[in-house]
């Protein structure tokens, strides 16, 4: 039970709930919000998250890619879980994703055919897309292009997702927060590359940190964090009755921190940033839903 624990990364859970939480705080300042449905949207979105984390996890073993990671250790390559358990467990929390996402769905759109068809379209690319990350015979994370996946499904869908799932009107301001959301879910997985950098390069994983450097992965870093930080600001100043949403700017003295770390810290001390980065996003994501209550 320990070794599947460790293989869900309940670290990395925060990132999940934080994105869920900007979203049903957006639309509980314009409707009521349906609990059901935002316990699904939740429950949805937690269970792709692990299947994200447990195919990676098989991913990288099938890859060899684990074979000298610096950082918290793998399952199968470390032998305590088999790649075959591995892949019954990806089934077991693709069915659940598939199936928790379709009763949200039925129930969110009972009659708007044309919705629910959209919706359970994006269902379906997240659930192929969560394996295929470091799956298969070209997986994509293996290339560079992790961080569009986590900016789209960690930001874009997630935030605005559940922004919608209540509202069901369109507002794309909302596209500003699940900018910053999806910016600082990026952050966590450019961290965890930047971590890795030395042994991605050796297996022929070209993420981004990879194809730019130590250097310019610390700058992309500093872009992802500031530019998450700035979208959000505008989005108060959009919608502008008070400073006291901005009460979130406080979580940027964490992401200096972040930064700096990133920037001068060995490879080998870098793993607890991780983890500081996922909550910091995790308090920035309390500290907007309460400001966005005061506007």
């Amino acid at each position: 039970m320990k070794s599947w624990i460790k293989a869900f990364r309940l670290r990395t859970l925060p990132l999940a709930i934080s994105g869920w939480m900007v979203g049903i705080s957006i639309a509980a300042n314009q409707v009521g919000v349906n609990i059901i449905l935002a316990a699904l949207t939740l429950l949805t979105a937690i269970f792709l998250q692990i299947l994200s984390n447990l195919a990676n996890d098989y991913g990288d073993a099938s890859s060899g890619v684990d074979k000298e990671r610096k950082g918290e250790e793998r399952m199968v390559s470390s032998g305590k879980i088999t790649p075959q358990a591995m892949k019954r467990a990806m089934l077991v929390f693709g069915l659940l994703s598939f199936i928790s996402g379709t009763v949200l769905i039925k129930l969110a759109f009972p009659s708007d055919w044309l919705s629910a068809f959209i919706f359970l379209g994006i269902g379906l690319i997240g659930i192929v897309a969560a394996i295929k990350y470091t799956v298969g015979k070209n997986p994509y994370g293996y290339v560079g292009f992790g961080d569009i996946f986590v900016f789209i499904f960690f930001g874009i869908v997630l935030v605005f997702g559940t922004y919608y799932l209540q509202v069901q009107e369109l507002n794309w301001m909302v596209l500003l927060p699940s900018t910053s959301l999806g910016l600082f879910s990026v952050g966590v997985l450019n961290v965890n590359n930047i971590r890795d950098i030395e042994t991605d390069k050796a297996a022929g994983k070209q993420s981004i940190p990879v194809r730019l450097g130590r250097k310019k992965a610390v700058v992309y870093h500093a872009i992802l964090l500031q530019g998450g930080m700035i979208a959000s600001v505008v989005f108060v100043l959009l919608n502008f009755q008070s400073y006291w949403p901005l009460i979130f700017v406080v979580i940027n003295l964490l992401f200096f921190k972040n930064i700096k770390a990133v920037s001068g810290k060995p490879l080998n001390e870098l793993d607890p940033y991780l983890k500081q980065m996922a909550i910091s996003t995790f308090l920035f994501s309390i500290l907007f839903s309460i400001g966005i209550g005061l506007i």
